[in-house]
């Protein structure tokens, strides 16, 4: 027996493959493919299948139902079934944790972004909400994850610490976990999170699921429903880690609102002496070079202005320059203006760039690409200028120009800087 393909719903979107636990499915020329052999019929692809092209034969041992004189003799009790999951090390496993990053006397501002989604989640969960802060002389931060909704502050100060480095880092957290057992931890989706959370989560053999943009608690199984892109944008995949824990999950920087600071905010701290010896891990830390480039700051930027192949050139560029140079804005774009040379990688925005939240987003020629949108659609105004009035980008902007930009741009830039100009004078 094995699981039956309409090939004609299929969509090839590969949700199967990923849901099957036995291997059994594979995409050939776009549509998706069975092996019998391998097919245990556990009805995992056909739930999961957004096409509805997958079923399960009828069985022919499959047992009959009763007669109706039969039923009538012995009733058949209703019973309420709770979806529970056997969890791999342990039953006690309670609270939402978020990592701070505290690097080079800083904190990283996904940090705090984390703990206003964490309130969300353990409220849900009816269960506590907790910051962890691993590093060297870090009792600064304690008071800002109360501020910004921390309840219990985990704190690993030990020197071996100072100098961020995987190994030592994913030691302590998961000495953290191991003994107090969180239920879900969050981390930012940055260079260290990138780098740190893998090895945490290889460490608890449990899963992990990366760049999330949606997180949400389900009612009835009160398991961690992470969503992120997939399949180069074109879905959006809900993730769930079932049967480990910790669930795990990384967001990008600004993709989550920023919570309210709240001074003045207590709770409780949990000092944790860990026995780390630097004589134990392999790499130490020589020199920190800090990025100066004003790009490598993209995702902390208030107002962007955004190119796509719509520009038309490299020429066409000094008409967006004089734009961003009249409003203060930091110029960025898709992953075709990146290839085209008009800006550089880390001026990228998107699935495969920089997720931004600024406060004003002017996307001048751009389409509106799914891979696009997932690095800029939660920006607090969206400005776009296209000439195809049905372009995708209008469907995610608060205010659409559609006409020549070459025309629109330069008619923007005298506004604003007679505007500015006024503005001062007064």
């Amino acid at each position: 027996m094995a699981v039956i393909i309409d090939k004609a719903k299929c969509i090839g979107c590969g949700a199967c493959t990923v849901e099957c636990p036995f291997e059994a499915l594979d995409l050939v020329d776009g549509l998706a493919v069975v092996d019998p052999e391998k097919c245990k019929d556990c009805t995992k692809c056909t739930k999961i299948c957004p096409g509805d092209a997958l079923s399960m034969p009828e069985r022919a041992d499959k047992p009959k139902a009763k007669s109706s004189e039969a039923s009538a003799e012995q009733p058949v009790q209703e019973k309420k079934v709770v979806k529970t999951a056997p969890v791999a090390g342990g039953d006690v496993w309670s609270g939402v944790w978020v990592i701070v990053e505290y690097l080079n006397g800083n904190v990283s501002g996904v940090s705090w972004e984390l703990l206003g989604e964490g309130r969300k989640l353990a409220d849900a969960l009816g269960c506590e909400l907790a910051a962890v802060v691993t590093g060297y002389q870090v009792e600064h931060v304690i008071s800002e994850a109360f501020a910004y909704g921390a309840e219990k502050v985990y704190i690993a100060d030990n020197s071996v610490l100072k100098d961020y480095r995987t190994e030592p880092y994913a030691d302590a957290i998961v000495k953290l976990v191991r003994k107090y057992q969180p239920e879900i931890i969050l981390c930012g989706a940055t260079s260290m999170g990138r780098d740190v959370f893998p090895a945490v989560a290889t460490q608890m053999q449990t899963g992990l699921t990366a760049d999330c943009t949606v997180l949400e608690i389900d009612p009835e199984t009160k398991l961690l429903k992470m969503t992120r892109p997939a399949f180069g944008g074109n879905i959006m995949a809900t993730i769930q880690c079932r049967t480990h824990r910790p669930q795990m999950s990384t967001v990008r920087p600004r993709v989550m609102a920023m919570p309210e600071r709240v001074e003045g905010r207590e709770g409780t701290i949990v000092r944790e002496e860990l026995a780390l010896n630097d004589a134990d891990y392999r790499t130490k830390v020589v020199e920190f070079i800090s990025a100066t480039a004003k790009s490598a700051f993209l995702d902390k930027a208030e107002i962007i202005v955004a190119v796509g192949l719509g520009v038309g050139s490299q020429k066409n560029m000094a008409v967006v320059e004089e734009l961003a140079d009249a409003i203060g804005g930091t110029i960025a774009g898709t992953r075709g203006a990146v290839e085209s040379g008009w800006i550089s990688h880390d001026q990228q925005v998107g699935q495969t760039g920089v997720t931004v939240r600024p406060k004003v987003y002017i996307a001048l020629g751009i389409s509106g690409a799914i891979q696009h949108l997932v690095g800029m659609q939660t920006s607090d105004y969206i400005i776009a200028v296209n000439n195809d009035p049905d372009a995708a980008i209008f469907n995610v902007a608060n205010y659409g120009i559609v006409g020549d930009l070459l025309q629109v741009v330069p008619a923007l830039t005298a506004e604003f800087k007679k505007r500015l100009q006024n503005g001062a004078a007064k």
